[in-house]
């Protein structure tokens, strides 16, 4: 298990994290992608965008982990925000990311 580097608004953040639920979150990534694409389609083409389900991933390892985006409030894919937890014991960080950038943070590590 390596370490994989979150890069916030403000900050960074690095944990221990398995290369099978790296895979798992990006096939999330994946379909809230799809549903942001939709929206945006929808909104060009004059009509009401159809609500699309919200993305919450968690896993658990050495410590919780987060990943939620309601993609309802954002135009679209380039604006949207995710929002971060991390939490052990005797910590918990909660901040926001960028998709995009947690796209390419999540690239990176897989092919590190």
């Amino acid at each position: 298990m390596s370490q994989f580097t979150v890069n916030l608004l403000q900050g960074s953040i690095s944990f221990n994290f398995s290369m099978s639920a790296a895979e798992k979150l990006k096939q999330e990534i994946a379909l809230l992608m799809e549903s942001l694409k939709e929206i945006a389609i929808q909104a060009k083409s004059g009509g009401k965008p159809t609500p699309k389900k919200v993305m919450e991933y968690q896993h658990t390892g050495d410590v919780f982990f987060e990943v939620f985006c309601n993609p309802n409030i954002y135009g679209n894919p380039f604006s949207a925000k995710m929002l971060i937890t991390v939490r052990d014991d005797r910590l918990r960080l909660t901040s926001e990311a960028e998709l995009t950038r947690l796209i390419e943070d999540l690239d990176q590590y897989l092919n590190q």
